[in-house]
């Protein structure tokens, strides 16, 4: 075991292992397939094509060898069932070109701006509704991060912004200080949001130096995880988030109901259960958005009641996420149950 007696040689190794994971993630169907001991599947080679593999090791771990079935694999591993989407799926199925301030600044709700930080993500989600996302001309990257943080300063009713992407938090730490130290200057914000799965597919993003940039912002800090199934929080996971709520964040989770993961109602009451040990209230249970490549996964709005409805049954009624979903040009998220 390397011992480490400079705090800076304890922050470089924790930056260089997150890191690290992400370079190291595995980024085509074969190698996953091989490490995983299934069998080849020619017929998915298209939809690999046209939305990359991206999988890390800690989280590839997590997944039960030899199961093709496994919930953590289906949400990552392409398949020929993206070649096939109804009419009504489209590229773009919140419209989000239409409610950007800015470069890289969508604001599509009451008080609160969404800031596309990066393109880059810990995992591609097969349902992904910004898989199609044109990041290229759309982020507030340092290119046009100035505009981006002056249309949040001109705008007095943003009291919220949220930090998005892609996942802000691929972004090394010293710019998500800087950018939390320029937000933190506006008068008239309140609160930073930070989406984020980073926590989970690679807990040791959860760094010194990140729980110390949210630990001295002077704003209200809520960090939003996304999680599907309950066999993605491990010991691991859970000491990371733990360090997030030491840091004074509220920690909340939002849940897409999906089709041959997560849509039996003693997966969801697991989920919920593991969530609160790990310090994390769930939030919204997302009906599916209808992008293009992802149809195989949605799930009746029927059955989604009906599995609610379980839930309030088996859970307190804090523990029962929202069952929500976005539709465009609504100025909140529908409750569907």
């Amino acid at each position: 075991m390397q011992i480490l007696t400079n705090p800076a040689d304890s922050v470089a190794a924790e930056t260089k292992s997150w890191q690290q994971a992400m370079r190291t993630a595995i980024r085509d169907t074969k190698t996953l397939r091989k490490r995983l001991k299934l069998a080849p599947d020619p017929a998915a080679a298209s939809a690999a094509a046209s939305f990359g593999l991206f999988a890390p090791l800690p989280f590839v771990d997590r997944i039960a060898v030899g199961d093709e079935s496994d919930p953590l694999l289906l949400q990552l591993l392409p398949t020929a069932a993206e070649d096939h989407s109804p009419t009504h799926f489209s590229n773009d199925p919140l419209q989000e070109s239409a409610a950007t301030l800015t470069t890289g600044v969508l604001k599509k709700y009451m008080g609160r701006a969404l800031m596309i930080v990066t393109g880059a993500c810990a995992i591609h989600c097969r349902y992904c509704f910004r898989r199609h996302f044109p990041y290229s001309d759309n982020s507030a990257g340092a290119a046009h991060l100035e505009k981006a943080l002056v249309s949040i300063a001109d705008d007095n009713s943003i009291e919220e912004v949220i930090l998005s992407g892609g996942d802000p938090l691929t972004v090394v730490d010293r710019t998500i200080d800087s950018l939390f130290s320029r937000l933190g200057a506006i008068p008239h914000l309140r609160r930073i949001r930070i989406h984020t799965r980073l926590p989970i597919m690679i807990p040791s993003r959860v760094t010194d130096q990140l729980v110390q940039t949210l630990a001295r912002c002077p704003l209200e800090k809520v960090v939003v995880i996304h999680t599907n199934h309950a066999n993605e929080i491990d010991a691991d996971v859970t000491g990371g988030l733990n360090r997030l709520r030491s840091a004074g964040a509220l920690l909340l989770n939002q849940t897409v109901l999906l089709k041959g993961i997560n849509d039996h109602a003693p997966t969801l009451i697991e989920l919920s259960k593991r969530l609160l040990s790990a310090g994390v209230l769930p939030y919204y249970l997302h009906q599916l958005d209808q992008v293009v490549g992802a149809a195989h996964f949605e799930v009746p709005l029927e059955t989604g009641k009906r599995l609610v409805g379980d839930m309030r049954a088996a859970l307190p009624g804090f523990a029962v996420p929202r069952y929500v979903q976005e539709i465009p040009g609504e100025p909140n998220k529908t409750v569907l149950a």
